[in-house]
C-alpha cells in the first residue's frame, strides 16, 4: 500500500485519467484529480478521487500540487482534427496548460511529472518500427505536443524537474472517448455496428495503426512511480504490432457476427499518416511488455460497449 503518497492528475475525467485513476486507488495512493470537464466526463472518476473542476491553464490549480508526490499531466486538446481547426486554442491547452502544470509541479516540489506525449509527433518518420531518437511533426496537434516536449526539457534542465515522457501509440479500451468530434476507430466502429449502421472510414482503409490496450499502459504508469530508471526520459507506449483500419474493422464485425458495409471518405485534414509502429525496446528494459491481445481487447471492448448502450449511456 502506498498510503502516504499523493498522485496528481491532470484530466481525470479523460478516458486514460479515470483508467489512471482507478489503477492508482487499487495501489492505495491518495489521487487528486483536476478536470475542467469540456471534453472529460464527470460520471467516469471514481468516487474515491478528490476532485477539482479547474481549467489548468488557472493559477488555482498550484495549491492542489502541494500534497502531491508525483503528477501526471494528461490533459490536452488530443484530436487532431479540433487541433487542425482551432490551432490557437490547442496551442493555448496544449503549450501554456502544460507549462503551467510543470511550474506548479516546481513551486510544489513534486518528485517526478509524468506527462503524455504521442505517437503523433512520428508523423513525418517512415522507419518501422520507430524508436524515440526521432521527432518529424506534421500536425497542428502534433506541434503543440513538440513544444510541450521542449518545455519539459526545460523545465528538466533549468529547474531539476524530474520529467517522463510517455508517447502512447492509439490507447483503446473501456471508456474510450467515443463522443470526440472524430470518434476514435475502434469505439466508433463497434458503436455503428452494434445499431446496424455503417461505419466510416477516413481513406481507402489501408492506413495501419499501433493500438495498445489501456491496461497495458497503466502498467507502466505504475513503474514510473515505482522505478526511478524511467527518471528524464522518453518512452514509446504501444504493443510493437500494427494493424490496418480494414482489419480492424473486418475483427470487429467477425466479434458481432454482422455483415454491414463501411462508408468511404476522404481523409481527414492533418491525419495523413500512413502507419505507426512502436519501437518499445527502452519500455521493454524497464520490464514492461504488453499483455492484452489485440483480439482479446477488441472483445473485451465490444462487452463494455455493449453494457453502456444497456445502461443508456449510448444513444
Amino acid at each position: 500500500m502506498n498510503k502516504n503518497s499523493c498522485a496528481v492528475i491532470t484530466g481525470v475525467a479523460g478516458f486514460i485519467g479515470s483508467n489512471l485513476a482507478d489503477s492508482l486507488i487499487k495501489e492505495g495512493y491518495k489521487v487528486i484529480g483536476i478536470d475542467n470537464l469540456s471534453h472529460g466526463i464527470k460520471s467516469q472518476v471514481p468516487s474515491e478521487v478528490e476532485f477539482y473542476d479547474l481549467d489548468i491553464r488557472s493559477k488555482d490549480i498550484y495549491p492542489l500540487f502541494r500534497e502531491g508526490d508525483f503528477v501526471f499531466h494528461l490533459a490536452a486538446i488530443s484530436s487532431i482534427s479540433d487541433c487542425q481547426k482551432d490551432p490557437i486554442e490547442a496551442s493555448d491547452i496544449n503549450i501554456t496548460g502544460a507549462i503551467n502544470v510543470f511550474e506548479a509541479a516546481y513551486q510544489a516540489g513534486v518528485k517526478k511529472v509524468i506527462y503524455a506525449e504521442t505517437s503523433a509527433l512520428y508523423e513525418g518518420i517512415d522507419v518501422f518500427p520507430t524508436s524515440e531518437m526521432r521527432i518529424a511533426p506534421k500536425s497542428f496537434y502534433a506541434f503543440s505536443k513538440a513544444c510541450e516536449n521542449l518545455f519539459a526539457e526545460g523545465y528538466k534542465n533549468f529547474r531539476g524537474l524530474t520529467m517522463i515522457g510517455l508517447r502512447y501509440f492509439n490507447v483503446y479500451g473501456y471508456r474510450q472517448d467515443y463522443r470526440r468530434t472524430i470518434p476514435p476507430v475502434i469505439s466508433s466502429f463497434i458503436i455503428k455496428l452494434l445499431k446496424k449502421e455503417s461505419p466510416i472510414i477516413y481513406g481507402d482503409g489501408s492506413k495501419k495503426r499501433d493500438f495498445i490496450y489501456v491496461d497495458d499502459v497503466n502498467d507502466f504508469h505504475l513503474l514510473c512511480l515505482k522505478d526511478d530508471r524511467v527518471n528524464n526520459k522518453i518512452f514509446n507506449l504501444g504493443s510493437g504490432e500494427s494493424h490496418s483500419v480494414l482489419e480492424v474493422y473486418e475483427k470487429i464485425k467477425e466479434i458481432l457476427k454482422v455483415d454491414i458495409k463501411p462508408i468511404f471518405q476522404k481523409d481527414l485534414e492533418g491525419d495523413e499518416i500512413r502507419k505507426t509502429l512502436a519501437d518499445i525496446t527502452e519500455a521493454k528494459k524497464i520490464g514492461w511488455t504488453p499483455k492484452k491481445n489485440f483480439t482479446e481487447g477488441l472483445e473485451d471492448m465490444v462487452r463494455y460497449i455493449k453494457a453502456e448502450i444497456k445502461k443508456g449511456n449510448i444513444v
